[in-house]
């Protein structure tokens, strides 16, 4: 097999139904946080559920289950290393953050992260699965196009922020899911922060980050927008403890998060179905 046939080779998880890449055209948008929570959604319905951290050079996940010093179980399965995910939430959890130190940067070169992340999924005893979100890493580089070309039976899903400045951004990440070499069906747009809500005043929207920007890349990519994700405060700082925002978090936070899930859960069954 040549080495461009290798790089192509795709991954088969055979007990994962539905694979959730959740993506962005640039990093800040609160990837991380829409795909952590979407995950827990999940687990909280009864799914069986996984999350991988994908993201290589900033992995965030570690932090916002507040598992950053736990590592992973380690057995031998025909003579091989396969690491044993970490559990929270309900949640089985893989991140390149619990094989390394938090304070060494990442330095590799893309066939190299490629590898690493290929190695992270397939030597990852994930066992049966109704969803795997897998939290990608931002914008649309070799990394993420490798990743996204080798698994199988994969859905993409765009976080953006409420700038229309946003929205070219988005694009990029939308048509990297729908290039000719990829055929990755898009499930949607999140708009996340797409207004602040003050924890005194849960009535009250203020769009600190502009407005429009999720609908409009709805539009340019003709796909749904499926879900606008409020920003607020004390999320925001439980998140940042590692704390359950379904156990501390507001009941506005909770539905908005209960609704993606049950958006995307009704897409994916569309795709996979069609």
């Amino acid at each position: 097999m040549t080495k461009q046939n290798q790089a192509l080779e795709q991954v088969d998880l055979p007990g994962v139904k539905n694979i959730i890449l959740v993506a962005s055209g640039k990093g800040g948008v609160g990837k991380s946080t829409v795909a952590s929570n979407l995950a827990i959604s999940y687990a909280r319905a009864g799914y069986k559920t996984g999350l991988l951290d994908a993201d290589l050079y900033g992995p965030s996940v570690p932090i916002l289950f507040g598992i950053e010093d736990q590592r992973p179980g380690v057995k031998q399965e025909n003579d091989q290393d396969i690491m044993i995910p970490i559990e929270k939430y309900g949640v089985k959890i893989m991140s390149i953050g619990f094989l390394m130190n938090s304070q060494d940067p990442v330095i590799w070169r893309g066939p190299m992260a490629s590898n690493a992340l290929t190695q992270l999924i397939t030597s990852t005893e994930w066992g049966e699965l109704e969803y795997l979100i897998v939290d990608m890493p931002p914008g649309t580089g070799d990394i993420i196009i490798t990743l996204a070309q080798k698994l199988r039976k994969a859905m993409g899903l765009v976080v953006i922020t409420p700038q229309k400045l946003a929205v070219s951004d988005g694009v990029k990440a939308a048509n990297m899911f729908r290039n000719e070499k990829l055929h990755i069906p898009l499930l949607g747009v999140v708009e996340n922060m797409s207004w602040f809500v003050p924890l005194q005043h849960p009535d009250e929207k203020y769009h600190l980050f502009g407005s429009g920007g999720g609908k409009q890349l709805a539009e340019k990519t003709q796909s749904p927008l499926l879900a606008q994700i409020p920003l607020v405060q004390d999320v925001s700082e439980n998140m940042d403890q590692g704390k359950n925002l379904f156990e501390h978090g507001n009941e506005v936070m909770v539905e908005a998060f209960s609704r993606l899930a049950e958006a995307i859960r009704d897409k994916a069954e569309e795709v996979t179905t069609s």
